[in-house]
């Protein structure tokens, strides 16, 4: 694929859809134990061929202030990315493995006119970041920040000038627009981050965990994995850590990085279950097995 206005071509892997600056072998973010190459082998892709085959970015409102954008059908992993809209521009949140005009569209709608900050919650969610960022940035003339946890830069498989790698600091948290903060409690990845956005949930608050923290099916519980399609669990400290550090600021309802949601008592949730994943590893419940 050749980006608008440069000749660099880049490559999109099938199976995460993560863009490539060079096509290797295999792709080094499935050739990893949180993930999987299919037993039929690499395959990659471009944007025109995955156009060719009929995706296509669908949008929907999930509350005032909070799109969910999609590609159907699914690229790669399938995400569902989040645009929150605040009054001085939107954060695109894990964004897909695909671009295109309409998913463009919806993004500068909520800007605004403001700034657009990308961000991902991990490497598995990269999706086509620099591509977005380009395509933003033509369309609103404004640059666009593709922000990355210092902790995982090195899983960039396409680097450029707009990537930009943060560390959470001393307060371990980093404000991106008005009350949409980016912090990093670790867990699935050292560098796994969830956005707060003060004014979700008609100022209740609401979490945009990923899957460092996954709602499940049951919208009662969550869970916490360093691999969800290998199911390879976290310790009891890690997941303790995890959610207390996102429990520091309230939060009504949360969405994972698919459909999954908390609709209310959210922060709650989160704590219970982590309480609850601890007593399983630590062996509380082995009468029960």
């Amino acid at each position: 694929m050749t980006s608008p206005g440069n000749d660099e071509t880049f490559w999109i892997c099938r199976t995460c859809a993560v863009e490539h600056a060079h096509r290797p072998d295999v792709c080094a973010v499935c050739d990893d134990e949180r993930q999987w190459v299919p037993a039929a082998g690499q395959a990659w892709a471009t944007l025109e061929e995955l156009a060719a085959e009929g995706h296509a970015v669908e949008v929907a409102e999930l509350e005032p202030g909070l799109l969910g954008l999609h590609t159907a059908p699914g690229v790669g992993i399938g995400q569902q990315s989040k645009v929150v809209r605040t009054s001085a521009g939107a954060l695109l949140w894990d964004p897909l493995g695909f671009v295109d005009d309409a998913g463009v569209a919806a993004v500068v709608d909520a800007a605004g006119g403001g700034d657009v900050v990308i961000a991902a919650s991990h490497p598995h969610m990269f999706g086509v970041q620099v591509e977005w960022s380009r395509r933003l940035a033509a369309a609103t003339g404004r640059d666009v920040p593709v922000l990355v946890s210092e902790a995982d830069a090195g899983w960039v498989a396409r680097p450029d000038v707009v990537v930009e790698a943060w560390s959470p600091g001393p307060s371990g948290e980093r404000e991106v627009l008005p009350g949409v903060v980016l912090s990093q409690p670790g867990g699935h990845f050292p560098g796994s981050a969830v956005v707060h956005w003060a004014d979700g949930a008609d100022g209740r608050g609401v979490l945009l965990s990923g899957d460092t923290i996954f709602a499940n099916p049951d919208r009662t519980s969550v869970s916490f994995m360093r691999s969800y399609p290998n199911r390879i669990p976290l310790s009891g400290a890690v997941v303790t850590r995890v959610a207390e550090h996102v429990a520091r600021r309230p939060f009504e309802r949360l969405y994972n990085n698919f459909e999954g949601v908390i609709p209310a008592d959210a922060r709650d949730v989160v704590l219970r279950s982590a309480e609850r994943h601890a007593a399983w590893v630590r062996g509380d419940f082995d009468h029960l097995t």
